[in-house]
């Protein structure tokens, strides 16, 4: 019997097929510009002379937008097919960012933001229109491969965030002579850019209609059974909402507002911030990969909580560092154990449910991050601007323990019975 390739082999890679492979490289591509706008978005807004409320809510505006639509894209997703959406999205980017560069006054840069996320760290995601992708790209995947690949997906998008946070040192001082708000549009031109061959991409790629590829799709036994099916995957979604809202919240907080609270407790630059936010990215995409492997062993439940619980400590420890350097340290240790995570929680949000619901479940795990890390950036920028910044990380620490605590208790009976299945 042939053994099978090393999951993160180039071997491997050949035998995702030509959809997850491009879907893959588009969420890389895409991590490369938001990587950039990770960093340098809020200092832009500063430079524009933003204050810390105003970037909070603008940062909220956006979160709120994604969450109304993401709802609605999964659901219509599963019925109608999901490339034409994640054509949508790219159109608009290239619209909205193409606007930006020819036309930056404040209502335009404030729309188009709020539409498209900018600023909030997305890690390669469509926004709104990710749940069509998570759910595509499950599709094409067997079920016992999507814990691995989900978590080559997270590592690649983490790298290519990596890439865009050593851009983003550079990218502000790419026009010499410039200085002000006006340095930072090499950013929006490099996100049209990405956008762009995004676009040309997708617009390659043939889909499957949704249910056709699963066979376990229909429930055996009729129309009783079917219900019953139904009932246990709304149950076992409705108890991910409320948990994951917990967590997402306490990220919320500071995470998005990190470079400005960075710029005001250090002075740091993007020439700083960038190299830290790009080493950050790399490791973290690094420890998608691990976490990858150790959650064939050890279940996706185990492998997410227990890296996060180390986390929670050095997101406690942030605020009190004395020196940039300090602070930054314990950033990336923080972020390798906790971002490192992501691609084991999607694959465990997506697999509790059959394919024809998949977009459902991908939007209502996106919604409930989405939802209550918008609202974070507000009350964090307006803690900020009240002069505290110690306790947005003591609130958002404390919000992420109790996700820790909550998510295996919650959720570990659904784990149980798929390995039972």
């Amino acid at each position: 019997m042939a053994q099978s390739p090393s999951p993160y082999s180039r071997a491997a890679w050949l035998l995702l097929g030509p959809v997850a492979r491009q879907l893959i490289t588009v969420r890389f591509l895409r991590g490369i510009a938001q990587g950039a706008f990770a960093v340098d978005f809020t200092l832009y807004l500063a430079a524009r002379h933003w204050s810390a409320p105003e970037i909070g809510l603008l940062l909220m505006a956006g979160g709120l937008f994604g969450t109304l639509l993401s709802l609605l894209v999964g659901v219509t997703s599963d019925r109608v097919g999901r490339r034409s959406f994640l054509l949508i999205y790219e159109v608009g980017l290239v619209l909205g960012t193409a606007a930006v560069v020819l036309a930056p006054s404040t209502w335009v840069v404030a729309t188009v933001a709020a539409l498209f996320g900018f600023g909030r760290g997305a890690n390669g995601s469509s926004g709104p229109f990710a749940p069509a992708e998570q759910a595509w790209l499950a599709q094409v995947l067997p079920s016992d491969r999507r814990g691995t690949v989900f978590s080559l997906n997270a590592a690649l998008q983490f790298s290519g965030m990596g890439v865009g946070s050593l851009l983003a040192a550079l990218l502000p001082y790419a026009t010499p002579g410039v200085h002000g708000a006006a340095a930072y549009l090499p950013l929006f031109i490099l996100n049209l850019l990405v956008a762009g061959v995004n676009l040309a991409q997708i617009w390659l790629l043939k889909e499957t209609p949704p249910g056709e590829s699963d066979e376990e799709d229909v429930a055996p036994g009729g129309a009783a059974a079917e219900r019953a099916v139904r009932r246990r995957e709304n149950r076992a979604l409705a108890s991910l909402v409320w948990v994951n809202m917990i967590n997402s919240l306490g990220g919320g907080l500071i995470a998005p507002l990190l470079p400005y609270w960075f710029s005001l407790r250090f002075g740091a630059g993007p020439e700083s911030i960038g190299p830290v936010y790009a080493l950050t990215f790399f490791l973290t995409g690094a420890s998608s990969l691990v976490i990858g492997r150790i959650s064939e062993r050890v279940g996706l439940i185990r492998s997410t909580v227990v890296p996060r619980a180390f986390g929670v400590v050095l997101l406690v420890c942030i605020p009190f560092m004395p020196t940039f350097a300090a602070a930054a340290v314990l950033y990336v240790l923080r972020s390798i154990l906790n971002r490192g995570s992501v691609g084991a929680r999607q694959a465990f949000g997506v697999g509790l449910v059959r394919d024809r619901r998949r977009g459902l479940a991908s939007s209502l795990n996106s919604i409930s991050w989405s939802l209550p890390s918008s609202i974070g950036p507000a009350i964090g920028g307006l803690l900020i601007g009240a002069g505290s910044l110690v306790w947005p990380f003591l609130l958002a620490s404390a919000l992420q323990l109790g996700y820790v605590v909550l998510f295996p208790r919650v959720m570990g009976r659904y784990e149980a019975r798929k390995e039972t299945a």
